[in-house]
């Protein structure tokens, strides 16, 4: 692919620029099919399945994720249609799987050797021997190719999809081979550290599930903690009746108004996740603040039953109308006891019962006071709590600490891709720039 010309003060001595921008000068850019053997899509018609014991795997781009292949959650097809696919194009150890129905522009490196057949969501590529697999991995999953492929959706038919052709076309930035593959290492490194901590939050989350479900309904006792619990309605430990958020638009995000939390911006850990954040403007905003202690409750719609419980770390929060707001009695309800609750089996099992009277799942402010909880005396409610509340400042950490290291990759991305940043290799090549 040509180079396209430019001034010589306008890049550092040893760089060049092209269409994907400034690199080392012994860099190429080619376009992808002049590196690859070959990039095509997986079957259009939706197939008949066959059950596990009489079929192959059949893996959708719900199956490439964070730069892995997820070997759980597929169908399976027969042994014939498999035969005809994989014989055309078999998918091997090496190749590129690549996202382009669903999810978009999210690749991961075929790390098995038992047969498989992909359906149509997936782009099958296999580099040539000029490109490390794990190199063009992780360029396809950095933030520029993220952005080419969003970018380059097609919408037809109401359906987005990433065009096989358009991904044939990309710029491809070619390092040296030892080059490419001594910077996917160091990127499958901080891989590997994330995806440790991903495990570790894992098991400590469901240590944390498992002492909930202990605690929370007296199975486990706490030291020093006897007696019978009491069985009351959350209507009978709230100090007002629970009360609907305000249903309004939100406005673009400014630190000068409040936030707006709505049912999707509520985790299914309870947490305050707005992806963006937003915010609420009206005169009459002061009378749906939260304020510490209250908890909000999802009332309709995929997501009712979620709840958060205010914390002032979150700044001013405005509530939207398809929540619903309750104000425990400190006398007799620890909110952290009930917000932990909220994420029980029980507490769900309740939800599912009452949010299965019609088509459209929905719980209002009456049923949900309601509420049967189970409730040991006023101590030992809080000293549960801050057991619960020890474990999620623990699990808090280590999230922090991988999104962290997240952001991190991402640095490193940004600087080895680009040969800004430059690594020794064995065979001697350079180099630190």
């Amino acid at each position: 692919m040509e180079v396209k010309p430019l001034r010589q003060s306008s890049v550092p001595a040893g760089y060049k620029r092209t269409e994907v921008g400034v690199i080392p000068e012994e860099w190429e850019v080619k376009q992808f099919t002049q590196v690859t053997d070959l990039i095509t899509c997986g079957i259009a018609a939706t197939p008949d399945y066959v059950s596990e014991s009489r079929g192959y795997p059949f893996l959708s781009s719900t199956n490439v994720k964070d730069g892995r292949v997820v070997w759980s959650g597929y169908k399976h097809i027969s042994a014939g249609l498999h035969r005809q696919l994989y014989r055309n194009n078999p998918p091997q150890r090496g190749d590129i799987l690549y996202s382009r129905v669903g999810t978009f522009g999210e690749a991961a490196v075929v790390d098995v050797d038992f047969e498989f057949s992909v359906y149509v969501s997936l782009t099958l590529i296999k580099p040539a021997k000029a490109l490390d697999s794990f190199f063009l991995m992780q360029l396809l999953n950095s933030e520029p190719y993220k952005k080419r492929a969003k970018d380059q959706i097609y919408l037809g038919g109401g359906v987005g999809n990433l065009n096989v052709d358009v991904v044939r076309r990309y710029p491809i930035v070619l390092p040296p081979l030892p080059e490419q593959r001594a910077i996917a290492g160091a990127l499958s490194d901080v891989d590997a550290l994330i995806g440790a901590l991903d495990q570790l939050i894992a098991k400590k989350r469901d240590l944390k599930q498992g002492a909930m479900q202990q605690l929370l309904t007296g199975q486990t006792r706490l030291p020093g903690f006897h007696g019978e619990w009491e069985v009351k309605r959350m209507w009978d430990c709230l100090l007002s009746r629970p009360d609907y958020g305000i249903n309004a638009a939100a406005v673009p995000f400014s630190d000068k108004l409040p936030s707006y939390i709505r049912i999707t911006d509520i985790s299914e850990h309870g947490r305050f996740c707005p992806d963006p954040r937003v915010s609420f403007k009206a005169a009459n905003a002061d009378q749906y603040f939260l304020r510490e202690g209250e908890v909000v409750f999802a009332r309709t719609g995929a997501s009712v039953g979620k709840s958060y419980l205010y914390g002032p770390h979150d700044g001013q929060l405005v509530f939207a109308g398809f929540l619903i707001r309750v104000r425990p009695n400190p006398d007799l309800l620890v909110p952290a006891f009930l917000a932990a609750y909220a994420t029980t089996k029980p507490y769900w099992n309740w939800v599912r019962l009452m949010s299965m009277r019609s088509g459209q799942p929905g719980i209002n402010g009456n049923e949900y006071a309601q509420l049967p909880l189970s409730l040991p005396p006023l101590p030992e409610q809080t000293a549960i709590a801050e057991v619960l509340s020890d474990m999620d400042a623990e699990l808090a950490a280590l999230e922090q600490r991988r999104d962290k290291t997240r952001a991190l990759k991402q640095g490193m991305m940004q600087e080895l891709l680009t040969g800004r940043t430059r690594l020794v290799v064995d065979e001697g090549t350079p180099c630190v720039a």
